[in-house]
């Protein structure tokens, strides 16, 4: 851990009595027990994007905005700011396979690797050492054993061990196979990746998202009407098959396979409230307040439980808002605070790429978006700030006050080492302050990070500590308090561009 203490910080500088309002007495830690429970127990099923689950929490949420009097902004005077997502995934009923004139059914027999269409047509060629590359592959279909993963390139974090290491051995497969001209490849599971076999098919059903009209994830986001259209495999196509396939690989039969693709749209939505800031002239800027309200939904069962319920991820984030939400409306600052829940977060961000191309109030209006994404794990007295350092920080003024709040509140000692371009999850790039701070918005990530139930059935509210969350939600409202009523709004720092 490292800790991390800002330049415009004065550590050891007494609080005065009008930094923390008397509304700050409102953030308690039994009403955020409460709203989790209710947000992330299983009757909300793990609250998947796209499904009745997703918008059935989004109701909650909306229910609880209205009773503490936030006001919708959303769409026809709701609280609701549509959006539909749009959905690619391989056919179960138009792609087929054969195998020595037996029939393969997809995600039984085997896993199109790839979210693309393909034909693949041809004699098997089994190559038992995919490091030998004295065997030329080119133009022909290779069938080949799994190679195990270097371990340090398996994940720790997500999903079930069995699954971690199967796609971590794809990929070292698939890797041995680069630019050597199969047609195709036809790996073979091993004992392993037998046992994360339908796991595996359940998860890559489900296919890819995306949503028109949006602001880009990456500086170099293709839109989805720039990509050709039928999409094809990009590279060589690449399949998992079970691993008593081996045998009748070995015999050199002849394989035809045809992956087609089923594009449908589905509606997803943002939640969005606004309470009205007191000053006449900052009223008309904003403090955007930014969580998720979807997760995994129901899935494959691990440990006995299907249910992905999602309660740190992002229910924690959630839940903080609406207690932000309650000292807000008892003491309101002087700019105005927009509460924005945003959905689909899980298949892209989704919902903020949309908010942030076509945001409730003008986008430069917003002086700053203050996120919370997982705030209820790990040691009590650790959390994380993202976009505290370059090249990530885009505000070294919003810092300051985030550095000034975490001093008077939950006193965290800051790991930095998640914030920094180097750190092998990425993590910077994967929450909803993503958007906004490309189009430069001063925006920064409260988290507590990940942990080994981290998109997993045992993300439940039990897990979860209650007393951390409380700080971290202290914290994260003393922020945006700061914010609300400074004379100056934070600045962009010189020269910034977001550029993973």
């Amino acid at each position: 851990m490292v800790g991390f203490a800002g330049p415009a910080l004065a550590q050891g500088r007494p609080a005065r009595a009008a930094e923390i309002p008397a509304a700050y007495a409102l953030i308690r830690e039994a009403d955020l027990k409460r709203d989790l429970y209710a947000m992330a127990g299983d009757a909300m099923r793990g609250r998947e994007a796209g499904t009745p689950d997703e918008l059935r929490a989004s109701v909650w949420v909306a229910e609880q905005l209205r009773a503490i009097g936030v006001r919708p902004v959303g769409d026809d005077g709701s609280y609701f700011q549509w959006f539909t997502m749009v959905r690619t995934r391989v056919s179960s009923v138009s792609t087929s396979g054969t195998l020595a004139g037996q029939p393969l059914e997809v995600w039984k027999d085997f896993i199109p690797l790839g979210n693309a269409g393909a034909d693949v047509t041809g004699a098997v060629v089994w190559v038992a050492n995919s490091a030998d590359t004295t065997i030329d592959v080119r133009g022909k279909v290779v069938a080949t054993p799994l190679v195990a993963p270097n371990p340090a390139s398996v994940r720790t974090t997500t999903n079930s061990p069995e699954v971690r290491y199967a796609q971590a051995a794809v990929t070292a497969t698939q890797q041995r196979f680069a630019r050597r001209g199969a047609a195709a490849l036809l790996i073979v599971a091993d004992n392993t990746a037998d046992g994360a076999f339908d796991p595996l098919a359940i998860l890559r059903a489900r296919g890819t998202y995306d949503v028109d009209r949006a602001a880009r994830r990456f500086a170099n986001q293709p839109t989805r009407a720039e990509l050709p259209v039928p999409a094809r495999q990009a590279g060589t196509p690449a399949f998992l098959l079970r691993g008593v396939m081996a045998a009748r690989l070995q015999q050199t039969p002849t394989t035809e396979l045809h992956v087609r693709l089923e594009r449908f749209e589905t509606p997803s939505t943002n939640i969005v409230g606004l309470l009205r800031g007191t000053d006449p002239v900052l009223r008309n800027e904003y403090v955007l307040y930014s969580s998720h309200q979807d997760h995994d939904g129901v899935r494959y069962v691990i440990g006995g439980d299907s249910v992905w319920a999602g309660a740190d991820d992002n229910g924690t984030g959630s839940v903080a808002l609406l207690a932000a939400a309650r000292a807000f409306a008892k003491q309101p600052g002087k700019r105005s605070v927009l509460f924005v829940y945003h959905g689909a977060e899980e298949r892209g961000l989704l919902g903020s790429r949309w908010h942030a191309a076509h945001p409730v109030v003008p986008l430069a209006q917003i002086v700053a978006v203050l996120n919370g994404e997982m705030m209820g794990r790990n040691h009590p007295d650790s959390a994380s700030l993202l976009g505290i350092q370059p090249p990530h920080r885009n505000s070294a003024e919003l810092v300051a006050m985030a550095l000034r709040a975490n001093a008077l509140t939950g006193k965290f000692v800051l790991d930095s080492l998640w914030d920094r371009p180097t750190h092998p999850e990425g993590w910077y790039f994967r929450s909803d302050h993503v958007p906004y701070a490309r189009l430069n918005v001063p925006s920064v990530m409260y988290t507590t990070n990940l942990h080994d139930d981290y998109h997993t059935p045992r993300d439940k509210p039990e897990r979860i500590d209650y007393p951390k969350l409380t700080r971290m939600t202290q914290w994260m409202y003393l922020t945006g308090w700061f914010v609300a009523n400074a004379p100056k709004r934070p600045g962009i720092d010189p020269g910034f561009k977001l550029e993973r």
